[in-house]
């Protein structure tokens, strides 16, 4: 059989099954998906026009099935066969046909493909041809149809028929060669096919059909397009139902021939791939060691295993890291050839009992074949599981296939091919057909104080809620303005659950009792169940109105936060456009339809949420989510510590798993079909139940493992006083089976009168809980549920519930079981269809939480395997003969019990072992441990001695006396003790001390439990999901040790989605766009809390959300109340909107401070005062200094001043990220003047952003910054503020309150950030748009000071430049605006006290206080009449605690801060002190007092502060200049001796210093410790000297406004830094007390000592060489140095 060339080192191989003839044969082969490609249509060359075309083949097909004589034309080859080279070339152009389809199927999108319209008078009725013939097979299958020479009859499949084929006859050279390559059938519209996409027409025909021995037609084998064959593979005749052919292994081999390739793409020289005959070699020795099923993934990495061995070398430098350490071989290893494999096979095959058979042939497979059904026949071969045909010959490469004869193994791979949708067409097909009558006969020969835990958070559940809230905050915090956080006013969600009702109640419930919805204010009190109802929708046929009601709400309310909850989001992700049948299953591709949908995806105000305990198919190449976006369940415990305390401990999969490695496995099933299997588990449980009824003969006919689960359900209820039980889920997913089940063993339990017992209740995903009135009764009591109608709705309802929920459906749909689940018996689940989520889904079933209070440490091995001859043996029956045997009992491999028996009992104490076994036993049992079960093998069992049996067997033998094999010929009846119970304790108080015992498959639980090197279980590395494929097996092994980062990254890299997947058309070329950013993926294990996690991070959402709107303001009383001076004397009406200037001018200076900030700072006395001693040390501990300060929490006005967090429509151009322009540019422009006593050219940069040169003169040409535009004293504009803002700002570029655009109410406005210079860049990337002043690079480690100092400089240069520029104009320069303001970076909203005088002028009045606009409050300011005659305007700090008193003089002389409007052109002599810290504007304050100028505080208006924990003043870290670990460094060590060895401090000097006096100076200044009558005496400038020290203001220059310092006698003198104005004459009119002291502060020591001489001070004063101190830094760092004296 010479069939086409093989591509070079293309290996041929194949994989057949030969099933037992019960079982329908009929498999449809692509099950690896060999990838349909649906973008190709017909553009092959030779193409007919289409209407010549298809009359043709319309009268052909119509002329042979009308008519049983003519023969059809062949016309196929009528049309293009007309000579050999046409079907040459046309093979040649599909070759390249199927390479570009490969390319293309990459990133095409299926095409919409538009039918021809039939023509009129057609028949087109589903399974007729257009002429009216019944095409069906059922109804043709034994009409006589001659068929042409050439011709073949195939079954054709219909997308809207799936359970029929339809009858076609086609030209056999039109169907697939060995390659699986031919021509392109145009049938589709003659017979009906109504395709909706456009698929390559041909893979429509399906079998090949063949006539039976009773010469029906019937459906024979698969018909293999594209890239299939395998090999030079023999056509099969005869009953070839029961032989089914797959294509695994070809695939496996074929992809693992492109190994090579994947490291020739990094530019590696070309590396030989595997051969051919090593493959092979490979295969055979995996298949002899394998006690099991095969595994593809397995051979895949032998392969690769090997590959990289004998390529190592060469393969190093292209690989980094070698997923495993491999011995070092030489490069080349001598290659099999052709000739040695047989004889090298047959070696290997020698040691496995001939379970591997080996069969060479000379000529081709059919020769080996015919041997293989030769000795099947003969029954030689009832020891193999499997024989492997080579076809070796010199001249051709290897031909080969692999035959599965083990019943087991060949069971396992073909129900694998099943869909699960074709799995419960079959099973339902055997139950319709009758077929399992003989099954069902042998049944008639057998029959004559509680409350649900209600919602609370645990601290998972909140770590996971803030963890998702981090991520919602950093996309809003992204550049890319996905979020606008700020806009959002509250939230709305929806959560969508998969269409299990059970799941949807239970999802209600959670919400009900999570009080979310009055918590987010969606529902007022009193919430009703419908109400609830409006939040959670079942993706089922009614879904899509919920979801247009849910679509609708987001955009008719922009300003709510939509949160879109996918629950359970693994389930149903399959594609909307491939969903093919729609008017069966109108839920199929509903997800992708809905939360895909265009409306979601462009909405900015829906955030999606998917939620998995499997997210494994959302993390493929193509996925919307990027990996940044995902939320993982956090770990318990890291490096051995408890992260988060929880009161009870989750026992999920990785703990079953580790449960197991103490050597304790589950008594379990072997496969069967699962008809069977559940027929026979059906039959333990009814036999069980006798059994526990006093039937004890019925024990022979079940098995111990469920003998015990029936006998502790029945007992449990009798054991507690209150009736509680346990329940025991019995998983059957095929709902027919289900069913079956239900009946059966409801009725057995009404025989037994056993049915106030225990429920039986039958869960179907699509419908209720329906149980008896007698349990709901039970369920009422326990639950204190007076309801009449209350029936339970979800299965944490039914906690301590004594029943057995038949669990089916094919997946469960995120149903959570109540504690009281006792026993999970998992042994019918599909087993043959392997993928990851499938088993992790079922096993996390079991999924629980135990108290954590019991210890879980392993237990000793002896002790656990105590051999007991009184313990039963497991007859869990294996093999399907026993159906036909009438069921002896013929054993199962013994196994040991697992699930938490594993979960440690605790090591026996000394006291233990003095007593018998029994009592030891029981006593383990009622501390929370299980007994083991140890095994006793009956008679049968001896017999059946194969490697198996033995294998298992020793698991389970130890070193006991009793002989572990028992004699008896049957089992040893069970007495009652044998099995220990729960004696004396409710069974539910044992349950949440224990997760529940699992039963398993046994394949399942040998994939679940065997680990690779890395500990990694098997199940691990499985496929992840059933729509999703590896992109490559060549392809890293997962690691134990990955974090679910990195495992969700290895998934992302190397599975790629079918294309049934709905995530299939979302192409990810490396571009970050294909990701949706309001899309996130949060995954945890089955049943640890994810929808409490949800919803209270929908709470903290909501509450955040709040929280942007609101602010914490400081509001804090006013300090020194009781200093103040109350005079009766009323200087303004307390109504008056403007201060009169004469009688302001009347007001003397309160010079006290009254701002709370300032409550640590030294007191300023005006004369002599009469201080209470205590009142400064009440104020604040030393403790307590550091204290948060007290604040209020506000709600945003819409005149706030804002950060860069907020970012609404309107503030879109303001802020300069307007979408639709690009980032604003702007220009950097020098600003250069002198300044006198700095003594040299200071030089400014301003950045001005194209929007805001307006405001500025340009010099033309040249484009030189000349000036910053001033307006006139006179000019009137209402939407205009004529003073230029400014304000200093450190380490809050993201917090700073710099969008003034709402507070401003929109007005015109200048305003300045002025920076630092390495600040620049990061304040010129969140404010793009605003102008920036920054600092020259000398201030970078100054303070507050400098900043100030340089913008009064700044703005009277400029005032001066613009006098001049206007006068030019005829303006005078006494016109020109003079004012600036200075404003704090946390001045966020500002209020008006609005005074209502009616009556007594004098002391009848009310007020009330609103939040205004910071442009009123400007706006009145300059309004003032002459204005320009004040030196500083301000308004007071903002306290909720303000009374009227305050308000009766709504103007103040004192002290202003934080907000201030400054004369710069009055202040001109003042300056700020450039080098200050702390307290400047207290400092200038009184330098403007003193020079007679007026400072006037608005009392009607006032500023309110935020609280910002970042920045500012905390910018300054004081720290060690040697090291660079942080060390606590306190004040005291701030100063030293000159020339000592102390640690210099990397700190500014005058920080430094006015730290130290801060908390120290009472080490200076001893005899003014809370000395109120005798202050410091301050010489042009205040420091702070703490609270406890008062101090006394006096400026020395001439004409000073001074205080009387007549009568007062100070404590202390303080000079800093004087200048030449202090004289020694103006010193000696002071008068201090005996032993005051004097401190004197210079720039050096030189300056020091000149200045004790210059002002005469040792005249006075008494001088020590040690009492001379400097700040402790580095000579280079410029020290401050002091020195101290005594007053004589």
């Amino acid at each position: 059989m010479d069939h086409a060339a093989k591509q070079p080192g293309e290996a041929h191989a194949s994989l057949i099954s030969i099933t037992a003839c019960f079982q329908r044969g009929h498999r449809q082969s692509n099950k690896e998906g060999l990838r349909e490609s649906y973008n190709m249509g017909n553009s092959y060359a030779g193409q007919l026009k289409t209407t010549r075309f298809e009359e043709v083949l319309h009268n052909s097909i119509e002329a042979s099935l009308r008519s049983n004589n003519l023969v059809p034309r062949p016309i196929f080859s009528q049309l293009y066969l007309e000579a050999e080279q046409q079907l040459s070339s046309l093979e040649d152009n599909e070759e390249e046909e199927e390479e570009e389809e490969e390319e293309g199927s990459e990133s095409s999108s299926p095409v919409s493909y538009q039918m021809k319209p039939p023509p009129e008078g057609c028949c087109t009725t589903d399974g007729f041809c257009q002429a009216g013939k019944d095409l069906r097979l059922v109804s043709i299958s034994n009409e006589h149809i001659e068929v042409p020479s050439g011709f073949l009859l195939v079954g054709a499949k219909s997308p809207n028929l799936p359970d029929h084929l339809l009858v076609c006859a086609v030209d056999k050279r039109f169907l697939p060669d060995d390659n699986g390559r031919n021509a392109l059938l145009e049938f589709s519209n003659h017979i009906n096919l109504k395709l909706t996409t456009q698929p390559k027409k041909q893979k429509h025909l399906k079998y090949y059909l063949v006539r039976n021995a009773q010469g029906a037609l019937t459906k024979g084998s698969v018909i293999c397009w594209k890239g299939a064959g395998h090999g030079n593979f023999p056509y099969l005749c005869g009953n070839i139902n029961d032989v089914i052919v797959s294509p695994l292994l070809y695939t496996c081999y074929r992809n693992s021939q492109s190994l090579s390739r994947a490291y020739e793409q990094y530019g590696a020289s070309t590396i030989q791939p595997i051969s051919e005959e090593m493959q092979l070699l490979l295969t055979v020795y995996y298949l002899v060691q394998l006690d099991q099923v095969p595994l593809i993934e397995d051979l895949e990495q032998i392969f690769m295993r090997s590959w990289r061995e004998s390529h190592l070398s060469e393969i190093r430098q292209y690989q980094q890291a070698i997923p495993q350490t491999f011995p070092q071989v030489p490069s080349q290893i001598a290659p099999v050839t052709s000739a040695q494999l047989p004889w090298l096979a047959g070696l290997a095959a020698s040691s496995c009992n001939d379970s591997v058979h080996i069969i060479e042939c000379s000529y081709s497979l059919a020769e080996g074949l015919s041997e293989m059904f030769k000795l099947l026949i003969e029954g030689k071969l009832i020891k193999t599981n499997y024989v492997v045909i080579i076809c070796a010959s010199r001249n051709r490469a290897i031909d080969s296939c692999i035959v599965i004869t083990g019943k087991y193994q060949a069971r396992i791979l073909s129900e694998g091919m099943l869909t699960p949708s074709d799995y419960q067409k079959e099973v339902n097909y055997q139950l319709v057909t009758g077929k399992v009558e003989t099954l069902g006969s042998f049944f008639s020969t057998l029959c004559p104080g509680y409350e649900i835990e209600r919602h609370q958070i645990r601290p998972f559940q909140l770590a996971v809620a803030q963890k998702l809230l981090s991520h919602i905050c950093s996309i809003a915090d992204s550049s890319t303005q996905n979020l606008d956080l700020g806009s959002f006013e509250k939230i709305d969600f929806l959560i969508c659950v998969p269409p299990s009702e059970v799941t949807y109640q239970q999802t209600l419930f959670h919400l009900w009792h999570s009080g979310i919805l009055l918590e987010l204010g969606l529902e007022k009190e009193h919430l009703t169940k419908q109400r609830v109802e409006q939040y959670v929708m079942k993706l089922d046929a009614d879904a899509q109105i919920k979801f247009k009601v849910f679509l609708q709400n987001s955009m008719q309310n922009p300003h709510t936060l939509f949160v879109l909850i996918h629950d359970h989001a693994h389930w149903d992700l399959m594609s909307a456009m491939h969903s093919l049948y729609p008017q069966t299953d109108l839920s199929t591709g509903l997800v992708d339809r809905l939360l895909n949908c265009r409306e979601v995806k462009e909405a900015p105000n829906i955030v999606t949420l998917h939620v998995t305990s499997f997210p494994y198919a959302l993390q493929t190449q193509h996925t919307h989510i990027s990996p940044y976006n995902e939320i993982h369940w956090p770990s318990s415990y890291s490096n051995g510590v408890d992260l988060y305390h929880e009161n009870k401990k989750y026992f999920g999969l990785s703990e079953f798993i580790e449960s197991t490695l103490s050597g304790h496995s589950i008594p379990l099933l072997r496969l069967h079909s699962a008809v069977i299997r559940t027929f026979v588990l059906i039959q333990h449980y009814s036999a069980a139940m006798m059994a526990v009824c006093g039937l004890s003969q019925m024990k022979n006919y079940t098995s111990v493992e469920t003998l015990e689960i029936t006998q502790n359900l029945i007992n449990s209820s009798r054991q507690c006083p209150s009736g509680h039980g346990l329940m025991v889920v019995l998983r059957i997913p095929c709902t027919p089976l289900a069913a079956v089940a239900y009946e059966r063993l409801y009725n057995v339990r009404e025989r037994l009168a056993l049915e106030d017992n225990f429920e039986i209740i039958l869960g179907n995903p699509n419908s209720g809980i329906t149980i008896g009135k007698h349990f709901v009764e039970q369920l009422k009591v326990w639950q204190k549920i007076e309801d009449v109608d209350w029936r339970p709705q979800t299965y944490l309802e039914l906690e301590g519930l004594p029943c057995i929920l038949i669990f089916s459906g094919m997946d469960p749909q995120g149903e959570s079981l109540p504690r009281s689940l006792r026993y999970c018996d998992l042994r019918l689940i599909n087993s043959s269809s392997l993928v990851r989520t499938t088993l992790e889904q079922e096993l996390g079933l079991a999924a629980y939480f135990v108290s954590s209070e019991v210890h879980t440490e392993k237990a000793v091995m002896n002790d656990v395997l105590e051999s007991d001859p009184e313990k039963l043996s497991s007859t869990d029956n294996e093999d399907e003969e026993i159906a036909t045997e009438a069921f002896c009992s013929e054993s199962s491999p013994p196994f040991v019990t697992a699930g938490d028996t594993a979960k440690s009992p605790h090591l026996s104490n000394s006291t233990e072992e003095t007593t018998n076994n029994h009592e030891r036993q029981k006593q383990k049992v009622d501390k929370g441990a299980q007994t083991t079960v140890s095994k006793h093998l009956s008679p049968v069992t001896e017999q059946l001695d194969t490697k198996q049996n033995i294998k298992s067997a020793q698991v389970s033998i130890t070193s006991s006396s009793s002989s572990p094999f028992s004699s008896s010929s049957s089992f040893s009846a069970p007495t009652h003790n044998s099995f220990i119970l729960q004696t004396s304790q409710c069974s539910m108080t044992k349950a949440s001390k224990q997760p529940p015992i699992v039963f398993l498959p046994k394949l399942v639980y040998d994939i679940i439990t065997s680990t690779d090197s890395s500990g990694l279980p098997k199940s691990s590395s499985l496929l992840p999901y059933h729509s999703v494929m590896w992109a490559s097996s060549f392809r890293p092994l997962m690691s134990k040790m990955m974090t679910c980062t990195e495992q969700s990254l290895y998934y992302r890299q190397w599975t790629v989605p079918k294309p049934t997947h709905m995530d299939y058309n979302n192409r990810n070329e490396g571009r970050m766009d294909t990701f949706h950013p309001r899309r996130l993926l949060l995954s945890g294990p089955p049943q640890i809390g994810k929808t409490g996690a949800y919803l209270q991070f929908l709470s903290i959402l909501s509450r955040m959300l709040i929280r942007l709107t609101e602010v914490d303001v400081y509001d804090e009383e006013e300090i020194n109340i009781n200093l103040k001076e109350e005079s009766d004397q009323c200087y303004h009406q307390p109504g008056d909107t403007w201060p009169d200037l004469e009688t302001f001018k009347k007001i003397p200076f309160n010079y006290t401070i009254h701002d709370p900030k300032y409550e640590d700072a030294s007191l300023i006395c005006s004369k002599l005062q009469t201080i209470n001693s205590e009142d400064r040390s009440m104020s604040r501990r030393q403790e307590d200094m550091y204290t948060r300060r007290q604040t209020t929490r506000m709600r945003l006005s819409k005149y706030a001043a804002y950060n860069t967090y907020h970012h609404c429509e309107q503030c879109h151009q303001y802020m300069g990220f307007n979408p639709r322009y690009q980032l604003y540019e702007s220009t950097l422009h020098a600003f250069a003047f002198s300044y006198s006593m700095l003594g040299e050219e200071i030089q400014l940069h301003f950045i001005i952003p194209k929007s805001k040169e307006h405001h500025f003169v340009f010099s033309q040409p040249g484009r030189q910054l000349e000036s910053m535009r001033l307006p006139l004293v006179t000019d009137k504009n209402e939407d205009y503020i004529k003073s230029p803002t400014f304000t200093p700002t450190t380490g809050r570029h993201e917090h700073g309150l710099f969008n003034l655009y709402h507070a401003m109410d929109g007005a015109s406005h200048l305003h300045v950030l002025v920076v630092k210079e390495y600040e620049m860049a990061i304040y010129k990337k969140y404010w793009p748009n605003h102008i920036m002043l920054v600092l020259p690079s000398i201030f970078n480690s100054a303070g507050v000071g400098a900043a100030h100092f340089l913008i009064k400089e700044l703005s009277y240069h400029n005032l001066e430049l613009e006098r001049n520029r206007q006068e030019e104009l005829g303006i005078k320069p006494q016109d020109i605006w003079p004012f600036i303001v200075i404003s704090d970076d946390s001045c966020v909203m500002w209020n008006a006290v609005e005074v209502d005088c009616s009556g007594d002028r004098k002391s009848n009045y009310t007020w009330t206080e609103r939040n205004v606009s910071l442009k009123q409050i400007l706006q009145r300011i300059e309004a003032t009449p002459n204005v320009t005659h004040y030196a500083l305007i301000g308004m007071r700090k903002w306290s909720s605690k303000a009374n009227s008193t305050e308000f009766k003089e709504p103007f103040s002389c004192c002290h202003v801060h934080d907000f201030i409007m400054l004369n710069v052109d009055l202040t001109q002599n003042v300056q700020y002190n450039q080098n200050r810290f702390t307290c400047d504007d207290v400092d200038f304050n009184l330098r403007v007092h003193s020079a007679g100028l007026l400072i006037c505080r608005f009392n009607h208006f006032s500023v309110m502060k935020k609280q910002i924990a970042v920045g500012g003043q905390r910018s300054f870290h004081i720290k060690s200049k040697v090291s660079d670990t942080p060390v606590s460094i306190s004040p005291a060590q701030y100063i030293c001796a000159p020339d000592s060895k102390h640690t210099f401090l990397a700190a500014p000097a005058q920080l430094l210093l006015e730290k130290y006096l801060q908390y120290h100076s009472h080490r200076f200044f001893p005899l003014s410790l809370k000395n109120y009558s005798h202050p410091v005496l301050s010489v042009d400038c205040y420091l702070n000297l703490g609270p406890q020290i008062a101090v006394c203001y006096v400026s020395s220059r001439p004409h000073s406004l001074n205080i009387s310092s007549s009568g007062l006698t100070f404590s202390g003198l303080l000079l800093y830094l004087c200048d030449s104005f202090v004289v020694a004459s103006f010193l000696k009119k002071f008068h201090f007390l005996k032993g005051a002291t004097l401190c004197v502060i210079c720039q050096d020591r030189n300056s020091l000592r000149q200045t004790v001489v210059r002002l005469e001070l040792e005249d006075e004063w008494q001088f020590r060489l040690r009492d001379e101190f400097q700040t402790a830094n580095a000579k280079e760092d410029r020290p401050l140095f002091f020195l101290t004296g005594r007053h004589i």
